[in-house]
């Protein structure tokens, strides 16, 4: 796994999540800013998931393939279902939404690593 793109997937969900922890305490809906920088995180995320197959292919072994998994594909989930539940409801508690994802994401990422490194 690639620590760079971790550490940037890492801080690109950490500044979201504090723009939309201020956009929340605004009342206000998400907006543009937001919808691309959730976008941003999208393909940083796709990114590493490239490269994590990449990785995979070459003959890497994770100690743990089902949570590997799992994370992934949580990680893959999460930025467009809280854009999509975001847009939905368009008040304060859609850009709080945001603010959980945003944290899920970076939470999510840092057990990754610790997962790949083979960390219990």
């Amino acid at each position: 796994m690639n620590t760079t793109v971790s550490a940037i997937v890492i801080t690109v969900a950490l500044l979201l999540m504090l723009a939309s922890l201020i956009t929340a305490i605004r009342d206000r809906p998400m907006g543009m800013v937001l919808l691309i920088g959730f976008g941003v995180l999208e393909v940083a995320v796709l990114v590493q998931v490239g490269f994590v197959i990449a990785a995979l292919a070459g003959g890497a072994e994770s100690p743990e393939p089902a949570t590997l998994w799992g994370y992934l594909i949580g990680e893959v989930v999460i930025p467009p279902a809280a854009v999509f539940l975001a847009l939905a409801e368009r008040s304060r508690w859609g850009t709080a939404i945001l603010v959980v994802a945003g944290f899920a994401i970076a939470v999510m990422n840092a057990r990754l690593g610790q997962i790949w490194q083979g960390v219990a």
